[in-house]
């Protein structure tokens, strides 16, 4: 008995714990909910199922990169967010809050995100120039396309939230 505690102890101090960052990058999921009627995980395999779109954006270097992705919007409307028909009156008060593995957040207004108010395209992304993203940035990525800062390309995201900002 004394035997399978000591294995059993040196297992548990043998397996490191892994950060938040960590974690996202080996578990691959993002959680999509907050103001929405069927909140869900995405991961990989699932971001597979939706019709990928290409975004060009070039890197603080000037060097142009092709982002492969899925409209955030196609994902907001899976979770069932107020978008399309029903995005008017009290529902454009609603915002996306979108949250990275280290804390960083960043927000977009519904309405920059449906196809109805703008052609600007923003995309989740996993892959870049047709590889996966670089550990650093992924293993999802917002993609803005033709905004002239990178702040809101947000890196290594794990949550989608569309929130009211009426209280």
């Amino acid at each position: 008995m004394k035997r399978q505690l000591l294995i059993l102890l040196f297992v548990l101090i043998g397996i490191p714990s892994l950060t938040k960052a960590q974690a996202i990058q080996k578990g691959t999921s993002i959680q999509v909910g907050g103001e929405v009627t069927s909140p869900f995980h995405l991961n990989n395999t699932e971001l597979g199922t939706f019709k990928k779109t290409l975004v060009n954006r070039k890197d603080k270097d000037g060097n142009n990169h092709v982002y492969s992705g899925v409209v955030l919007s196609d994902i907001l409307l899976k979770a069932g967010a107020s978008l399309g028909k029903e995005l008017k009156g009290p529902n454009l008060n609603k915002c996306l809050l979108v949250e990275a593995a280290d804390g960083y957040q960043v927000v977009f207004g519904l309405a920059e995100l449906d196809k109805a108010f703008t052609d600007r395209v923003i995309i989740l992304s996993d892959e870049m120039d047709g590889k996966p993203l670089p550990a650093a940035d992924g293993p999802f990525r917002i993609i803005v396309q033709d905004e002239k800062k990178p702040a809101r390309c947000i890196k290594q995201v794990t949550g989608l939230f569309v929130k009211s900002t009426v209280k």
